[in-house]
């Protein structure tokens, strides 16, 4: 069984609310990702996103543009990435990993060896935030195929049909864009994100993940009380460009367990 599809179900049984730190691999360095997802774990994070660099992520604001040229700048590759996961597994077999990306890795790895090089290492999600729904059919059967779930993004503007179509392709949980930009934008307004995710159960029994704007813990609050899980990645990946490196695998748990904390006193 997917590793994703137990911790919601997990966390379901015990009415709590998920919590998924993103990070980009190989920043700040190739040698300091596993650490830090190790440590992510340890301070409450219920899911890892771990974001593939890429030379032109269209869909990332500043912070995590420039998170993605440190990695790229030290030559952290696709293959890089999935060799993170597997040491991460040597001691974690069950906390769920997310890749997520843009296709181009992919399509020049090739689809197939792409998806059972991630089945052998144990990834148990891959969103590609560039491969629309209406072309990714061929790769969501591969990545099903091999036990991997293929997660989807859902925006304010997504209207009622292109939301069926996503549901039905979509498996792990779906991620609700909350803003409209791109991630590390500012402003929540928690009474359309109520609403969309409102609208968005009518379609789906996959739990239902909120990001983008979220950057504290009243903000991580706020939406863990209507939605499945909460995502947090400018503001994690703002302390790796901001912070001194030695004090990252102090600080970053620091900031997950502050989360957490206010999480669950939330619900």
């Amino acid at each position: 069984m997917n590793n994703l599809k137990t911790c919601f179900d997990n966390l379901r049984a015990q009415k709590r609310t998920a919590l998924i730190p993103f990070i980009t691999a190989g920043d700040p360095s190739p040698t300091l990702t596993v650490p830090l997802m190790h440590g992510l774990v340890e301070a409450g994070a219920d899911v890892i996103e771990l974001g593939v660099p890429f030379s032109d992520p269209m869909a990332d604001g500043p912070v995590i543009q420039r998170a993605s040229e440190r990695a790229l700048s030290q030559g952290t590759s696709l293959r890089d990435v999935l060799d993170m996961v597997k040491t991460f597994r040597a001691q974690n077999q069950t906390t769920p990993i997310v890749l997520m990306g843009y296709l181009n890795p992919i399509e020049i790895m090739g689809y197939e060896t792409f998806v059972q090089a991630a089945e052998s290492v144990g990834v148990d999600g891959v969103l590609t935030v560039d491969l629309p729904p209406e072309e990714a059919t061929n790769f969501c059967i591969l990545l099903y195929t091999h036990t991997i779930a293929p997660i989807f993004l859902l925006a304010p503007t997504t209207n009622p049909e292109r939301i069926k179509q996503i549901c039905i392709q979509a498996s792990g949980y779906l991620y609700y864009v909350s803003l409209k930009g791109v991630t590390g934008d500012a402003h929540l307004d928690m009474t359309s994100v109520a609403e969309k995710v409102k609208e968005i159960r009518q379609y789906t029994k996959l739990p239902i993940g909120v990001g983008f704007g979220i950057k504290d813990v009243e903000s991580a609050a706020q939406v863990a009380k209507v939605s499945d899980a909460v995502i947090v990645g400018s503001a994690l990946v703002k302390l790796i460009e901001t912070e001194p490196q030695e004090k990252l695998l102090e600080i970053m748990p620091a900031f997950v367990r502050e989360l957490r904390q206010g999480i669950d006193a939330s619900l």
